[in-house]
């Protein structure tokens, strides 16, 4: 049988992600693993899986085909939104403290899985579940239906409202878009280690505007509202109370005013209810220790940057004897500490925390194209895990880890179980190989040493010079020059089209230290613009066959906004571009994001000015596609509306390809393959490139 072309197989495969094991869970005593896993490459929809360490054995525990769920809620929806899921059936699941059970929402019901016997059995909410969360004992379950905090006694059944309210702008138990979108922070409810108390959020959206989303296709759907908290705007009122299962209320008072993020909340065994807030300005983080029965609040840590303090997964934890686990930048190294003293050393670049235990496990990099777990002990010992260059990631408990590698000589991502640093097992992956080989050469770029990768058609020199296509991300929060094969196989897909294709990872990116990050504050778009003509020239002078007289760049998001305004600003450099689902004005987009990088828009109003594409549409001279999805509720089509306007009130043609029913991401099949050949057509016709040159 004949294989699909590469843009069918990344679409039927979702980007080779479908057949995957995934979303791992640890017992505390590291006796088993719990994961999710589709049954095929192809197949979109997970199952429960149990895996036990002992006997190195995997059972299925949840196969949700043929379960009748129906459509799962609006904060349901938007939960997998936030989390860019892909995939159906099982797609999150709560479990408790010992992986004995697990809970999870398929549609509009509500299910629990015994992971010891792999039986499951059905709850009855009382409506439309989102997030259920056993409690650490296994003995209840917490949900939310209808923005109301719900418990289900598993003993009996029973269902009680922990939390509600009439306004429908106010929800206990979620966390709101800010949290979710920016801070990665996607729950809004904790039980307490002893499963008799949940601390709960408290969202109220009133005071955030409300934009709308239609559906140009279909005239008679009404337009959908939802609240977005754009930048200058007023955020969501967020609160936190202690809710006892007894009826008892205790509601949390850190200052919310001075501190109206709520971005991390943690509750250990023997340790209190942990808090990390941040100021809006996000120059100023405090960690908050609550006793829970009272509500008092002791300051633990405060800290201070002059531009932001970033937000790290997992962390602030405590360990066993007291010491409290958190991150701080320090000269130019974002570092673990136990207390004041710091446990990495310089250099070594802090992802996340995986796990805190009697050990600390945690990703890092020396680095930034490589991603490695470590582990540090409480003697303060740091072990490095993984040692074969690539991208590893990790989930931890006792002395059990579970290692994802991503390596450049690997076409599938694999996953080991350790056992006190021995293999135990590797867990079957489903996930189709896909039917080209990347081949990146990379290099450093420049005086500044841009982690760079030049991909060419079947991976060798070419004979004649070859237009380039740049295709960066180049913000914030992403890295595109990994070592890591899986990574470039699209841009391969377009090298074998007859293009040198160039990825470069400028200032803001992640991985090379807090300066590097800080560098775009309040100058975004000089900035990461600078650093990617810097590293196409760069480029050129190390390969001779690039042909600057054809460059073109393409990007997504951040890359779609960096992709737009190449094309305004330097057209003797960039001779076409596709924008997908572009940034066009930091004005247009949340309060999180764009205040951290250009501050206040009334205090900071040049900064925004600096980066608006839509203030620069008149200097449009070169072919420019606009792509965006009308469903977007995260950057909203707002912003590329503007822009097209914009552009034809100056008389500067264009073309705007609109993807109707389509969000940030692009999980529809057809969407996904068409829009790379859609892509391709316009880059050949705009940088004169014959379908021969393929």
């Amino acid at each position: 049988m004949r294989a699909d072309p590469f843009p069918r197989q990344k679409a039927r495969t979702r980007g080779f992600t479908l057949g995957l094991p995934r979303s791992f869970a640890v017992a505390a005593d590291g006796s088993r693993i719990a994961f999710l896993r589709s049954a095929a490459g192809d197949d979109p929809v997970n199952a429960l899986w149990a895996f036990d360490v002992a006997e190195a054995r995997e059972r299925l525990v949840f196969d949700p085909r043929g379960a009748d769920a129906g459509d799962p809620s609006d904060q349901e929806r938007n939960r997998r939104e936030r989390t860019r899921e892909k995939a159906e059936g099982v797609v999150a699941y709560g479990p408790d403290l010992d992986l004995r059970s697990a809970a999870f929402a398929l549609g509009k019901r509500l299910f629990v899985a015994d992971l010891v016997d792999g039986k499951s059995r059905e709850l009855a909410p009382a409506g439309p579940p989102s997030d259920p969360r056993p409690d650490p004992t296994g003995r209840r379950v917490a949900y939310v239906a209808d923005r109301a905090l719900h418990v289900v006694d598993l003993d009996g059944g029973a269902d009680r409202v922990l939390a509600e309210e009439d306004d429908p702008a106010v929800s206990w138990g979620l966390a709101e878009f800010i949290a979710a979108e920016e801070m990665h922070r996607f729950r809004g409810h904790w039980w307490s280690p002893d499963g008799e108390r949940i601390a709960a959020a408290r969202v109220d959206e009133n005071p955030v505007p409300e934009w709308h989303i239609s559906s140009p296709v279909d005239p008679t759907v009404p337009s959908r509202s939802v609240r977005y908290p754009q930048a200058g705007t007023s955020n969501a009122l967020v609160a936190l109370s202690v809710l006892g299962l007894d009826g008892s209320r205790v509601d949390l008072d850190w200052d919310p005013e001075s501190f109206p993020y709520l971005a991390r909340v943690s509750w250990q065994a023997g340790h209190p209810l942990t808090l990390l807030v941040q100021s809006r300005d996000q120059r100023t983080t405090r960690i908050l220790a609550v006793e829970g029965a009272t509500g008092a609040m002791t300051l633990v840590r405060e800290d201070h940057d002059p531009e932001w303090l970033e937000i790290v997964d997992g962390v602030p934890r405590w360990l066993p004897d007291g010491r409290l686990v958190f991150t701080a930048d320090q000269g130019d190294t974002r570092r673990l500490f136990f207390d004041d003293e710091p446990v990495t050393p310089p250099g070594l670049q802090i992802h996340r925390v995986v796990d805190v235990g009697q050990d600390v496990v945690f990703v890092a990099s020396e680095e930034p194209t490589e991603a490695h777990v470590f582990r540090a002990s409480p003697g303060g010992e740091v072990e490095r895990l993984t040692r074969e260059p690539g991208m590893h990631a990790a989930a931890a408990s006792a002395d059990v880890v579970v290692l994802t590698s991503i390596t450049p000589a690997a076409a599938t991502p694999t996953t080991t179980v350790t056992k006190n640093g021995v293999s135990v097992a590797t867990l079957v992956s489903f996930a189709e190989r896909p039917v080209l080989a990347a081949r990146p050469t990379l290099f450093h770029a420049g005086p500044r040493e841009l982690r760079a990768a030049l991909i060419t058609p079947g991976g060798r020199d070419p004979e004649r010079p070859l237009p380039v296509l740049l295709h960066p991300y180049g913000g914030p929060h992403a890295a595109m020059v990994v070592k890591s094969e899986l990574a470039f196989l699209e841009d391969q897909w377009f090298a074998d089209q007859g293009f040198a294709v160039l990825v470069a990872d400028g200032r803001g990116t992640p991985g090379r230290g807090p300066a590097w990050e800080r560098a775009i504050s309040r100058n975004v778009a000089d900035v990461v613009l600078e650093d990617q003509v810097d590293a196409l020239h760069a480029a050129a002078r190390r390969f001779g066959f690039l042909d600057l007289s054809r460059v073109a760049i393409r990007g997504w998001s951040f890359g779609g906004f960096l992709a737009a305004i190449a094309v305004l600003r330097r057209p003797e450099v960039f001779h076409a571009a596709v924008a997908g689902a572009p940034v066009t004005d930091p004005r247009l987009y949340d309060t999180h994001y764009s205040e951290r990088y250009w501050g206040h828009p009334y205090h900071d109003a040049e900064a925004y000015r600096r980066s608006s594409l839509i203030e620069e549409a008149a200097k449009l001279e070169r072919p420019l596609l606009l792509i965006h999805g009308i469903a977007d509720d995260n950057v909203f089509v707002a912003n590329t509306l503007q822009l097209s306007r914009a552009l034809m009130e100056a008389g500067r043609p264009h073309s705007f390809l609109p993807l109707s029913g389509v969000t940030h991401m692009t999980p529809q099949e057809q969407v996904t393959e068409n829009l790379l050949l859609l892509q391709l057509q316009f880059l050949r016709e705009a940088l004169g490139i014959p379908d021969s040159d393929a």
